[in-house]
């Protein structure tokens, strides 16, 4: 059984739960499946605003769209999200990716 497969048998006994559907978006980006990549991140965020991990690879991924806006928005949320958790070093990861963006 692939990873794939594995994660997606864990997520029938829970839907929602948020490593799971992270780590799958993940395994998405890797076979080039950039559009369910993106669809899990956004319902993560939608269900679970404060999820740091996830606005950092869904602004990736805007970015590798080509959807500049829409990533700075992700990164700017993220960055919130983030000094809202105290979590500094997802800040500063979020705050260094942002800034390369838009500079």
């Amino acid at each position: 059984m692939d990873r794939i497969e594995k994660i997606l048998e864990f997520l029938k006994a829970n839907p929602k739960d948020n490593f799971l559907r992270h780590a799958l978006a993940l395994e998405y980006i890797k076979l080039g499946d950039d559009l369910k990549a993106r669809i899990l991140f956004e319902e993560i965020l939608k269900d679970s605003p404060d999820y740091v991990g996830s606005y950092y690879h869904l602004a990736k991924l805007l970015e590798k769209l080509e959807q500049t806006e829409k990533a700075i928005e992700y990164y700017e949320m993220g960055m919130a999200a983030a000094k809202a958790a105290n979590d500094n070093h997802a800040y500063s990861e979020l705050q260094a990716a942002y800034e390369d963006l838009i500079y």
